[in-house]
């Protein structure tokens, strides 16, 4: 592949900065290999682009929009089009649907967007496949001329609540020079899920399963990120969604299902609005929605469907951001085990990004200038994420905050009894089998009809119900004819039980993460300086 560099300047868009105002005017490149602001904040481009001539889209195949999309956001001078173009073909070219994500309509007005036909038959595919050919292609360039020691070694760390674990592996599986380690919480993924990462046996590639919660994974990664030594001795990359990459990457589903739906629809055209409904727990998902409604694309609401662990869906009732415990079991626990375990988050991490937002138009708007106003954003965000580590929680949020987000943003809570009727209705009707997170979905969207009856919506289907057959079972049993190994299982997931696992167990402990992390990247870097 060609690494030619073009001489055009990067705009506003293709810069990049910290949430929380610490690093400012960073190259593509860097927020990308970095992943984590050092000050522990999230990057986002000095601005978001809006393309004047984005109806013209509207044709366009999935790679070639995906191109339109991104190269908004990368300068050429950082990838030549040549290369992001193969970049974006390989990638894409994984999935075995042939438009990438299909649109299928379930009743009048309500669209099912399918994300789960990339490798990992989940949503996080769509990005994590671009993502680990983004890191082949930058290392490449990086490594150079260089051998052995010289070479730049990524250690990518993610902490996954199922579906984000096997996505990053199958996207990073026996690529050179990265190291992929993923902590996953014990006993707290689908078992499917859990042999996707666990039997994955390529060198690179390390799981280990600890015993917490995916919000603890979550923390032991980002103090990893935090801990100077720690970052700089491993060169630390992050595959979860805190990178804007994956962002980036989702933000083209958003356009595809809106073209796709003017397409298929005689009574809808390009211009007209839309409700997207996206089953949400670390918020990236949604936040690329939220990106592509900034760009111009004509969203009516964004509407975040959470589970029974729902701190999303309080603070748009409420203003008020807090960690309160759940009664699960007749005692309080910090985060609940649901029927959508991919979901049962309670620091949305992503949440940050549009914190930030919020509080930039609300500085624009109050007088600031452009320069002012992110300094005061990054000087609430600091102070609302400080409250949240030492307290719990934040909020109130100032109203006038609030009425710009609620102009976005509306919320919906599902509980576990009615992820299941969910599912069971649905088949009833019409044979479709839903996983439980694309279940909430539905039953928020069945929701947001009731309130908006004659609007167009969009429901993100995240992962194959394969990779839970548990509780796709628990719905169905008592439906006649139902068979979850001949109607559900692909024979490629049925194949994992009978594959060797590999993984390691270890403690609520980031220290002993560290070193166990630091010996499996020597072990890794020792193994290549060999070959």
């Amino acid at each position: 592949m060609a690494t030619s560099l073009t001489n055009s300047a990067p705009t506003e868009s293709q810069k990049f900065l910290s949430t929380r105002g610490g690093d400012y005017g960073l190259s593509f490149e860097t927020v990308v290999l970095k992943g984590l602001a050092a000050d522990g904040g999230l990057f986002l481009p000095h601005e978001v682009p809006i393309p004047n001539d984005w109806a013209s889209w509207k044709d366009l195949s999935y790679p070639d929009l995906a191109f339109q999309v991104m190269r908004l956001y990368i300068s050429s001078s950082e990838i030549p089009d040549n290369d992001l173009k193969s970049i974006i073909d390989r990638s894409y070219s994984t999935f075995r649907a042939e438009d990438v994500t299909p649109l299928v309509k379930l009743q009048d007005n309500v669209h099912l967007l399918e994300l789960f036909h990339g490798p990992s038959y989940s949503f996080k595919d769509c990005a994590l496949q671009f993502l680990g050919n983004l890191f082949e292609y930058l290392l490449t360039r990086k490594n150079q001329g260089k051998e052995g020691r010289d070479r730049h070694h990524l250690t990518v760390v993610g902490a996954t609540s199922g579906d984000t674990g096997s996505a990053a592996i199958y996207g990073l599986r026996g690529k050179k020079d990265v190291s992929v380690v993923i902590l996953h919480p014990k006993g707290r993924v689908s078992p499917i899920q859990e042999a996707q990462m666990t039997t994955c046996t390529d060198r690179n590639v390390h799981n280990l399963a600890l015993d917490g919660t995916f919000d603890d994974c979550q923390d032991i990664v980002k103090a990893l990120f935090s801990d100077a030594d720690t970052n700089e001795t491993l060169q630390l990359g992050a595959v979860n969604s805190i990178n804007f990459s994956r962002i980036l990457a989702q933000i083209v589903f958003y356009f595809y299902s809106y073209f796709a739906l003017a397409r298929k629809s005689s009574s809808f055209n390009v211009g007209d609005k839309v409700r997207f409904v996206t089953p949400t727990g670390n918020f990236g998902n949604i936040l690329a929605g939220y990106f592509a409604t900034r760009m111009g694309l004509p969203v009516e609401k964004l509407v975040v469907a959470t589970n029974e662990n729902d701190i999303l869906h309080r603070f748009w009732e409420t203003g008020r951001y807090e960690k309160e415990p759940v009664q699960h079991g007749g005692k309080a626990e910090a985060c609940k085990e649901t029927y959508s375990p991919a979901m049962d988050i309670l620091v949305s991490s992503n949440f940050e990004r549009v914190m930030w937002f919020l509080a930039n138009d609300s500085a624009l708007s109050a007088g600031a200038d452009e320069k002012a106003s992110k300094a005061q954003a990054a000087k609430d965000v600091l102070g609302w994420y400080q409250s949240l580590k030492s307290t719990g929680g934040f909020g109130p949020v100032p109203k006038d905050i609030m009425e710009n987000g609620r102009r976005t943003f509306e919320s919906d809570r599902v509980s576990d009894s009615e992820t299941l009727e969910t599912i069971k209705t649905l088949y009833q009707q019409s044979k479709y089998i839903l996983d439980p997170h694309t279940a909430v979905g539905i039953a928020a969207t069945q929701r947001s009809m009731a309130r908006a009856p004659r609007t167009q919506h969009i429901s993100l289907s995240t992962a194959h119900p394969a990779k839970f057959s548990e509780v796709v079972t628990l719905a169905l049993k008592d439906e006649a004819g139902f068979d979850f190994e001949n109607q559900v299982l692909p024979q490629e997931l049925k194949d994992l039980s009978e594959k060797e696992a590999r993984v390691t167990e270890v403690t609520n402990s980031w220290k002993e993460v560290r070193e166990i992390v630091k010996r499996l990247a020597e072990e890794d870097l020792k193994a290549e300086a060999s070959n």
